[in-house]
């Protein structure tokens, strides 16, 4: 037997439940014509009579009653699961994995997370911390944050937030009787609390001023990959700290820490949300970039 086309036992059914061809065709978006040829197409398919037709009326066989009576609830029950499907686009739900190093997800992606699950109940956020550069699509994430000189060039980038600071900062009680600090190469020799990653990467304090750029590779009593745990040290007096502004923030306006070098401290692009630019997005994902594009103007 011939392949039956869905479309056809859909029209079927349109044509039986209204006993009127007209009425079917307009439901089914075609012609009266095109669908009583339909009809005929499937009887002769199935090599029986399906429909009883007059000038006046239309009307289902005892074939035609039997194969309605199975048909009509297993097309509810396709059309049920496409809908299901669609209301994925219609309204956003899955999981939506994102990498990120860690004060990007502590300062800026933070606040985001309650206001767009409650937003959104039917998505489940993953978020995951890596300073690494990873390949996101190979680890299985939709999308990565990550700041502006480290986003690869095929990637569509959105920003999350405004720009973001580094400050260099000092406890009071280790400032006192030290000579005051004009330029960061004085820094040299100077009890500093060094970052390094858990890869044993230690990245340099950059500096810049006008068109002056320096870079410092600190030394000092304390190396930590911790940001609270450094910010603590340098509280208790233990060296100068060079940290993101939003880390340090609380502790400035307490005065339990001091800005020094705010001149060579200029601001950068905060982070970015970026993603695969070469495939298609998946819900979550569309629906979190337009709340992040919401939130910025916010």
């Amino acid at each position: 037997m011939q392949a039956i086309d869905l479309r056809d036992l859909s029209a079927f059914v349109a044509v039986a439940r209204h006993r009127n061809f007209r009425r079917a065709a307009i439901e089914q978006r075609m012609s009266a014509s095109g669908l009583s040829q339909h009809m005929r197409d499937l009887e002769e398919r199935l090599g029986v009579r399906l429909l009883n037709r007059t000038t006046r009326s239309v009307a289902p066989t005892e074939a035609g009653e039997r194969l309605l009576r199975r048909l009509a609830p297993a097309l509810k029950d396709v059309m049920d699961a496409t809908l299901d499907v669609r209301s994925m686009r219609d309204v956003p739900s899955g999981r939506l994995r994102i990498n990120g190093p860690e004060p990007a997800l502590r300062l800026v992606l933070a606040p985001m997370v309650a206001p767009f699950l409650k937003r959104y109940p039917e998505i489940s956020l993953e978020i995951v911390a890596e300073s690494s550069l990873i390949d996101i699509v190979s680890e299985g994430f939709d999308a990565g944050i990550r700041y502006e000189e480290t986003l690869a060039q095929d990637m569509i980038a959105v920003s999350l937030g405004p720009p973001e600071r580094s400050v260099l900062v000092a406890a009071p009680s280790f400032l006192a009787g030290r000579t005051r600090l004009n330029d960061p190469k004085e820094l040299l020799g100077q009890p500093c609390i060094v970052m390094r990653f858990r890869s044993g990467v230690q990245l340099p304090w950059e500096f810049r001023k006008g068109k002056r750029a320096l870079k410092i590779m600190p030394t000092g009593p304390l190396t930590s990959s911790h940001p609270e745990l450094q910010l603590k040290a340098a509280i208790d007096g233990l060296g100068f700290l060079m940290t993101l502004e939003g880390y340090a923030e609380a502790a400035i306006a307490s005065g339990d820490l001091v800005t020094v070098l705010d001149d060579w401290c200029p601001a950068f692009a905060g982070p970015f949300l970026y993603y695969p630019g070469r495939r298609q997005r998946p819900p979550s994902l569309t629906a979190f970039v337009a709340f992040v594009k919401e939130w910025r103007k916010q």
